[in-house]
């Protein structure tokens, strides 16, 4: 199944930058966070554009991190820290005030992606790399866009449509 490219003759409405703090380059995976992270934000028509950071980094970096964030203390896959108040997608009343002057975009927050699980996962669950990679950024955009799972009933439902929807736009819908 091929991976589509979304809205690459103009500059993307949501800026992704990835931070090398941790120094774990995987061109791979910057490539498929990058392409998810945008059809996340695209997904939502926003009239305004954002920015997103994104810290790539093995299952010691994770750990560390989620214990200092968290106090837990042990790796997970993705980590999500938003800086604006969405609900389900729907942006906070007073959102100008939270634009960044210099670069005329709302930051969204900071996410950081165990590679070394992403690849471990997608081999697991059966369907490589490049959907668990994806799937795990878009799980995490949706968190910054104001998702939630915390029930095993509608809001995780609501969000794993939202999920599903977002990962058949740029072709890598579960099979």
């Amino acid at each position: 199944m091929a991976v589509v490219q979304i809205r690459k003759h103009r500059p993307a409405a949501l800026e992704v930058r990835m931070m090398d703090e941790l120094q774990l380059r995987d061109p791979e995976a910057a490539s498929l966070i990058r392409l998810a992270a945008r059809a996340a934000f695209d997904a939502f028509g926003y009239p305004f554009k954002a920015s997103v950071d994104v810290t790539l980094t093995d299952d010691g970096g994770i750990r560390a991190v989620n214990r200092a964030q968290r106090q837990i203390d042990r790796a997970t896959d993705v980590l999500s820290f938003p800086l604006c108040d969405f609900a389900e997608g729907q942006p906070p009343a007073g959102l100008a005030l939270d634009i960044d002057p210099a670069t005329g975009r709302l930051p969204l927050g900071d996410m950081v992606i165990s590679v070394e699980t992403a690849r471990r996962q997608g081999e697991e669950y059966g369907h490589g790399f490049a959907r668990e990679c994806a799937y795990l950024t878009v799980h995490s955009m949706l968190h910054l866009l104001g998702y939630d799972h915390l029930d095993e009933g509608e809001m995780k439902a609501r969000m794993r449509a939202m999920e599903e929807n977002v990962m058949s736009r740029i072709g890598l819908e579960r099979k």
